[in-house]
């Protein structure tokens, strides 16, 4: 027996209950893609929180390679990285760390220490530009880094932090290592990737005769720790109930 051609339509078009099931769960699945893939658009393009990175250069010298790593992170959270914010704090006229200086119950310390402490208090991340100095960090970092943890409070504790360094053959990062260490009893949480040990020496030229940034690549390279640090930073903050 033929089925005419007006059966063979409806047979084709027919659809089981079971098979109508389905198709509305595939058209709301659709429509719940479709929202979240909004979502993500939306947020991506709503305005983060502004943060502020305090920068601390572990090189006293005026054309430090550090100096100039954190001029171009400077430059580059103003061209292009929206919401982050550097606060180069320098740290070169702290006393070195002696606590015949601290007062009022180990709570009084310094004038030029007591600016410190508010600016590492107020920060919302950190960024270390430190050199290697005999496998270490410099005098003058660690100098910071005691005064600002000495205490009841101390203020480095539970903030992001990154670290970048300029150096020769290994780019300065058995420095970025033992400061690692040192973050560990400090309560700082570091990101662990992207890296930046700059081989200063190493061509093509990464500096200028000023300390200033230079090349591209290494430029590009800081982004990119720049963009790990805001992440990892809004992650950190407190979330709202």
């Amino acid at each position: 027996k033929h089925l005419s051609s007006t059966s063979i339509s409806t047979h084709r078009t027919a659809t089981p209950l079971s098979a109508q099931g389905l198709g509305v769960r595939a058209t709301q699945d659709r429509r719940i893609g479709s929202r979240r893939i909004m979502d993500s658009l939306t947020a991506s393009t709503t305005a983060k929180p502004t943060l502020r990175v305090a920068a601390f250069g572990g090189s006293l010298r005026k054309d430090s390679w550090h100096r100039g790593l954190i001029r171009a992170a400077e430059e580059l959270c103003e061209e292009c990285i929206p919401g982050l914010r550097i606060d180069h704090v320098d740290i070169s006229g702290l006393p070195m760390v002696n606590p015949d200086l601290v007062t009022d119950g180990g709570e009084g310390f310094p004038p030029a220490v007591e600016a410190l402490r508010d600016r590492v208090h107020a920060a919302d991340c950190f960024l270390f530009a430190s050199p290697e100095y005999n496998y270490s960090v410099t005098a003058s970092l660690k100098n910071a880094l005691d005064w600002a943890s000495m205490g009841e409070h101390n203020c480095w504790a539970d903030r992001a932090a990154a670290i970048v360094c300029a150096g020769g053959d290994f780019g300065g990062g058995r420095a970025s290592f033992h400061l690692r260490q040192i973050g560990v009893f400090l309560d700082l949480h570091f990101i662990n990737k992207p890296e930046l040990h700059v081989r200063a020496f190493a061509d093509p030229p990464k500096f200028d005769e000023e300390g200033n940034l230079i090349d591209v690549e290494t430029r590009e390279r800081l982004k990119k720790v720049l963009l790990s640090l805001q992440a990892f930073a809004l992650r950190l903050q407190p979330k709202d109930d």
